[in-house]
């Protein structure tokens, strides 16, 4: 691995702006972003501009062509991201992809195997297990503060308004459970471990949107944990915890809970103690976005350690296949859809 990495990005939409603010953060740490793609070349251009990205690039396969990438950050919609990681690979270039991996597992599976037949890195941007107090949570957990973890609920539950920044969002199908499901369902595989059985119930509580936007989820974990897991956008309570994971967590020695703020407490021996695990607000970020948005630069970081050192990331396609089959097990459950195998 050379002593610099050359970076493209591809995508300079509306989360995109995370992703190209903490490649410029990495640059010093040996990540260079030499160029960026969209297909709208206004957005494409104004994104080279604002970060001093030296090349920009309305097609991803001239760009693949012309510069000699060491790692490509695909930050699309998800119905480009069988091809794009398709090309990425013929190019023989690692790739991080933004989630949802796929639009289903069949997208997933295939995108899986072919990294694996090539042996190039592939790995998936899920950025929640990168959050402070998630981190901080899995921490606790691992210290063995609160004994063997054997129930649990996660919940996003939000009533912010997701569809003006993202418009596309109300006019899809399968809509919470690919979209936030997937976050709050890995986060429980992290906490909880694997998941032998779940079962699930969909609503569609805002009428305006095409898919169910909200998801309520009971799994059974290999260690025989329970955990409740929940998410949705139609949540009226104040305050508002967006963009938080509040996390309940109960196990045969002790208590892990969340509270917005990022403040966790933890009993354990009859004790409380509480945490802050507030994470900084970077010079670029905002509250309370700054949650989300230190933990893209926290997975970048990742990403380029992990690749560097020859392991595969945390947040692996592989993983990630297990828990993007959680989402399809959810459909499934449901009723809503059967999963394309």
């Amino acid at each position: 691995m050379a002593d610099r990495i050359a970076v493209g990005l591809i995508g300079c939409g509306f989360f995109a702006q995370n992703h190209l603010h903490a490649w410029t953060d990495l640059a010093p740490e040996g990540a260079d972003l030499v160029a960026v793609c969209d297909i709208d070349a206004a957005r494409a251009q104004a994104a080279a501009e604002k970060f001093a990205v030296p090349h920009w690039y309305t097609d991803a396969e001239t760009m693949f062509r012309e510069r000699g990438l060491g790692l490509v950050d695909i930050a699309t919609q998800m119905r480009t991201h069988l091809p794009l990681v398709e090309m990425a690979i013929r190019h023989r270039v690692p790739a991080i992809v933004q989630k949802p991996f796929g639009r289903n597992i069949a997208e997933v599976r295939r995108m899986v195997d072919a990294s694996k037949e090539a042996g190039v890195f592939l790995a998936v941007h899920e950025n929640f297990r990168f959050q402070r107090p998630l981190l901080k949570i899995a921490e606790i957990i691992r210290t063995g503060a609160i004994g063997m973890p054997s129930w649990a609920r996660i919940g996003f539950r939000t009533g912010y308004d997701v569809y003006t920044g993202q418009p596309y969002l109300a006019k899809e199908e399968r809509f919470v459970l690919i979209d936030l499901g997937v976050h709050v369902l890995d986060v429980a595989r992290v906490f909880m471990g694997e998941v032998a059985h779940l079962t699930a119930e969909l609503q569609k509580r805002n009428p305006r949107v095409a898919g169910e936007d909200t998801a309520t989820m009971l799994l059974r974990h290999a260690s025989g944990a329970v955990s409740v897991v929940e998410c949705t956008y139609e949540s009226r309570r104040l305050p508002d915890s967006f963009p938080e994971t509040l996390v309940e967590i109960e196990g045969d020695e002790g208590a892990i809970v969340s509270r917005i703020g990022s403040k966790i407490e933890v009993t354990s021996n009859g004790r409380m103690q509480v945490f802050d695990a507030d994470p900084p607000v970077l010079p670029w970020a905002e509250r309370p976005w700054h949650v989300a948005q230190e933990s893209v630069l926290e997975t970048c970081r990742h990403m380029v350690e992990a690749l560097r050192a020859g392991r595969p990331a945390a947040t692996s396609a592989e993983d990630n296949l297990r828990t993007f089959a959680l989402v399809e097990a959810a459909y499934e459950a449901s009723g809503k859809v059967r999963p394309e195998v």
